[in-house]
């Protein structure tokens, strides 16, 4: 039990060290290396083996795919085309109401992300439409947080079949599945959210009006005006219009979905047409080049490093009791894979970092006890996104920072859109899963 309490421990110290704002870099081997100690386990051996062995397969593994999504992203960054179809689609849903502003957001967010744009090009594409809106309906700025994590963090992530999220790809290689596996599973867990969500975020605005909360009496929020945060890139620029800027995104869900086609062939065909087509959009050509292909390595060296921790902690006696209990749940095997994904998700803070650890250390054990593949797919990439988004994860961190906001301010929001409503959205999940697989 004190190796089970170690790593429980360890979590609490990750946590910590999170919200202090140190980067998952050296957190991981920080707090892999108290794992180690309190473990008696070999430092040198461990590092090299169990911590480095996790984090290089997750680089060999992935690298290319994270490699050639950021590039496509750039693309769509620099050329406008995300800005046009952020703009273009808030102007079709509508503004009659804050409520309505705030499904809008909702919806555009997830229509980029589910076009395979990264969630980080999805908020600077966003904020400059988005500021002038709040401002013009007199929505609290906060608010704009439930909106923009539902979109980008919740359905399109992990429940949506066919998304080409990371969340989505990472079971293909262990269950030999594709991206559309689960598909009633997933569509069931995604209604569910979006209501849910929905009904949060009319709760959170109808709260906030009680408490006479406008846009401009917002005191403590005074820093989310910074002009940094205003400044419209794109502004007196030729931008590529909305067919145009529609054919990459939808192409990546064509290739992907309709031919079947690998998800890395599909990622390097869309973005060599991305490239193309907006070309000269581009100002920056070669930067913009550069600067996509550097963009890969901040994010998959961070999920690399999570995924090192789990492996260190994989190999302690206290993972094998965590094992023990979780796969001894009564009832259906998918309800303790859910359970053991969640947590490894939540200990992480990290979605593909604890899904990684859930497929690389719990595969064979729930194939073995009959669970379908694709019930296994879907389920385990459903349950990487609930507690991955607590205070300590490193997209909510970064959000908060890009928008003005602090954990005081806004936390509340990521907890109940993108935690709370997640776990909810399991609950019909699991029953379809069970049922119909």
């Amino acid at each position: 039990m004190w190796s089970l309490l170690t790593i429980v421990i360890s979590l609490a110290l990750l946590v910590f060290l999170a919200m202090r704002g140190f980067t998952i870099v050296i957190i991981a081997p920080v707090v892999s290396l108290f794992v180690i100690l309190s473990n008696n386990l070999p430092i040198l051996e461990t590092f090299q083996g169990a911590y480095m062995t996790g984090f290089t397969n997750y680089v060999k593994n992935y690298f290319l795919i994270f490699l050639f999504a950021a590039m496509f992203g750039k693309f769509m960054d620099d050329s406008g085309a995300a800005r046009t179809i952020a703009h273009g689609l808030l102007k079709l849903l509508g503004r009659n109401s804050k409520l309505r502003v705030l499904i809008s957001i909702m919806f555009v967010c997830a229509f980029l992300t589910f076009g395979g744009v990264s969630l980080f090009v999805v908020v600077f594409a966003i904020l400059p439409i988005a500021k002038p809106i709040f401002r013009e309906m007199d929505i609290p700025w906060h608010l704009f947080i439930a909106a923009y994590f539902t979109g980008v963090a919740t359905f399109t992530m992990t429940m949506v079949p066919g998304t080409p999220a990371i969340q989505n790809i990472i079971p293909i290689k262990y269950l030999g599945t594709t991206v559309t596996a689960g598909v009633w599973i997933g569509i069931v867990a995604a209604i569910t959210l979006i209501a849910f969500n929905i009904w949060y975020m009319n709760y959170a605005l109808k709260r906030s009006e009680k408490k006479n909360e406008t846009y401009a009496n917002m005191k403590n929020l005074e820093k989310s005006d910074d002009p940094a945060l205003l400044v419209d890139k794109y502004a007196n620029r030729a931008l590529p219009n909305m067919i145009v800027s529609l054919i990459p995104p939808v192409l990546l869900i064509v290739l992907l979905n309709v031919f079947k086609l690998e998800v890395l062939y599909t990622l390097m065909i869309t973005c060599l047409v991305a490239m193309i087509i907006f070309w000269k959009f581009i100002e920056k050509k070669k930067e913009s080049i550069n600067i996509g292909a550097t963009n890969a390595v901040l994010p998959i060296i961070n999920t690399s490093a999570d995924v090192g921790y789990g492996a260190v902690i994989a190999v302690t006696a206290g993972f094998t009791v965590f094992q023990d209990m979780i796969t001894n749940i009564p009832g259906n095997p998918l309800i303790s894979l859910y359970v053991a994904t969640t947590l490894l998700a939540g200990i992480t803070g990290s979605s593909s970092g604890g899904l990684a650890i859930a497929m690389e250390t719990l595969t064979d054990t729930y194939l073995k006890l009959g669970v379908n593949p694709e019930a296994f797919h879907r389920v385990a990439a459903i349950a990487s996104g609930g507690l991955d988004a607590l205070p300590h994860n490193g997209a909510v961190i970064t959000t908060l920072v890009v928008t003005g906001l602090t954990h005081k301010d806004a936390y509340k929001h990521v907890f109940f859109v993108a935690v709370v409503g997640p776990v909810l959205a399991a609950i019909p999940a699991l029953i379809v899963a069970i049922m119909f697989y």
